[in-house]
């Protein structure tokens, strides 16, 4: 059966620019649905998994380290804030580092506690393996790099002022910046590299302002 794929409640891509992947796995899911999981995890994943064998089973088709814990594990009678504090374990996982993914491994009861608080709109419907996406802030943008990247830029600029125009380095660059925007996380970047394409354009213009002024200083 194809695992099932949603976003929590708050957490749609036509509300929130960018959200984190939290993918929760039953350990009823076969070989074939452990391996497209694998192949969907990005490479900085933190795999959460219940100390039981089948949870060792799914790790391990997942080819990832795990952090085992207790909580995870399947109970017979489960306490009334049972589903709030898995949601807690998860949480602080994600919390940790906003822009990674987080794999959550654990029996098919305990999934459904965790996904009523951590997606109440959702529950597992077909397939093992449901997606939750977390609302998160945009990756800040590098200023320091960006400025020293303009300025890198304009001196490129002038040195190659004899073959090309002086404005075709940072127009480019402005239009890479551009791309980078709607590309699915790497906006950050697009807006590093417009920025840099404008401390260029304010940079050249000092330099060549001040060469005007001092002939003898470019």
């Amino acid at each position: 059966m194809p695992a099932s794929s949603h976003c929590a409640a708050g957490a749609t891509v036509s509300l929130v620019t960018d959200y984190q992947r939290i993918l929760v796995v039953s350990t009823r899911a076969d070989a074939a649905e452990v391996q497209r999981v694998r192949a969907r995890m990005g490479s900085s994943a933190v795999v959460l998994t219940a100390p039981t064998a089948e949870g060792k089973r799914i790790v391990q088709g997942l080819g990832r380290e795990a952090h085992p814990e207790v909580l995870l594990a399947p109970v017979r009678f489960p306490d009334v804030d049972r589903g709030h504090r898995l949601d807690e374990v998860v949480r602080r996982h994600a919390v940790a580092d906003r822009f990674r993914d987080v794999v959550v491994v654990a029996d098919p009861a305990t999934v459904t506690l965790l996904l009523r608080v951590l997606a109440p709109d959702q529950l597992p419907e077909s397939g093992p393996v449901t997606e939750v996406g977390l609302p998160r802030g945009s990756r800040p943008v590098p200023l320091v790099q960006a400025a020293l990247g303009g300025g890198g830029l304009a001196v490129a600029a002038l040195v190659l002022g004899p073959v090309l125009p002086l404005w075709l380095l940072p127009v480019l660059a402005g239009l890479v910046g551009l791309v980078l925007l709607v590309v699915p996380g790497r906006r950050h970047l697009g807006e590093a590299v417009l920025i840099a394409a404008g401390a260029s354009v304010v940079v050249g213009l000092l330099v060549i302002a001040g060469s005007a002024r001092f002939p003898g200083a470019w």
